[in-house]
């Protein structure tokens, strides 16, 4: 495969009457970082198993190039479950180079390629045991080779960094980061939302097996609820509470911290402030991504 777009088109699953899936779309494109977020079964797993073929679609279509997914195709994705899926009993090494002949490699390129991996996540001192006498993070580790050891086109991982050490996470990010830049289209799901900010080109936020939000950080962020922090030291308790435009307010020492309406002009908290004495500080906040996945999951809780 050359390099392209993962394209998840209008993917539908149900259960039963439990809806997995409505209708989640959304694209990973060459060489970018896709952090795919959500609350437990909010339709996160489902999505990537259908993108492999694991799970079948009740409707939609999923495309690489503008052209749907065979069998060929996902030989040529790497994948990582968030349920492990290697051989407890197989030696590290062996297995990989296993997991590379099945995806198409000649024995020759399978060896090169699970020494390459099983060097570069360094587990050169553990290649020859087996899986399930290692400790969950360098199982994590080996997972990872063998989502890579085949050199794929694509790469869906779910949840890769969960159970990782500080040090092995910041090889996994940079691994990420090398495949993107060779143009890897590259999707991962996960609760860690730090890192998600820090990684990935776009973000997409799903609830209730929907994508209700898609975009950079950045993009994101400025859709948020304003903020705007007030610090008055001579302005009494609870000064900006009744102020027209701000809809919470918080108060900790003679700092105010102001959640405004759309429609707010911050120009009316900077004269209330300033009636009261000196303003040391008065700069407006945007959340995080922390905050809006937390507010994407209150609403859900009230849906």
């Amino acid at each position: 495969m050359a390099q392209g777009v993962l394209e998840i088109d209008r993917i539908s699953k149900r259960y039963g009457e439990v809806v997995a899936l409505a209708d989640m779309t959304f694209d990973v494109r060459a060489g970018e970082l896709f952090g795919f977020v959500g609350s437990n079964g909010a339709g996160k797993t489902t999505t990537m198993r259908i993108a492999l073929g694991v799970l079948a679609a009740d409707a939609g279509e999923v495309r690489w190039n503008g052209a749907p997914v065979t069998l060929d195709t996902r030989r040529r994705i790497g994948y990582m479950p968030e349920e492990r899926g290697l051989y407890p009993k197989m030696k590290v090494h062996e297995q990989l180079v296993y997991l590379a002949e099945l995806h198409g490699m000649t024995t020759d390129d399978a060896h090169r390629g699970a020494d390459a991996w099983i060097t570069r996540l360094g587990l050169r001192d553990r290649a020859g045991d087996e899986v399930q006498k290692l400790s969950l993070g360098n199982q994590q580790r080996v997972q990872l080779a063998a989502a890579l050891v085949h050199d794929p086109d694509v790469l869906v991982l779910d949840e890769p960094f969960s159970g990782l050490d500080p040090v092995a996470v910041d090889v996994m990010s940079q691994v990420l980061r090398e495949k993107a830049a060779q143009g890897v289209p590259v999707v991962f799901s996960s609760h860690q939302l730090d890192l998600v900010e820090r990684l990935c080109d776009r973000v997409g936020i799903v609830r209730s097996g929907s994508l209700v939000a898609c975009g950079t950080v950045d993009e994101l962020r400025s859709g948020g609820t304003a903020r705007l922090v007030v610090d008055a030291p001579d302005a009494g308790a609870g000064w900006a509470s009744a102020l027209p435009g701000v809809t919470s307010a918080s108060y900790e020492g003679t700092r105010a911290l102001l959640e405004l309406a759309p429609d707010a002009d911050d120009q009316v908290m900077l004269h209330a402030a300033l009636a009261t004495g000196p303003v040391r500080e008065f700069s407006r906040q945007r959340p995080a991504l922390t905050d809006l996945f937390r507010s994407v999951v209150a609403e859900e809780g009230r849906a």
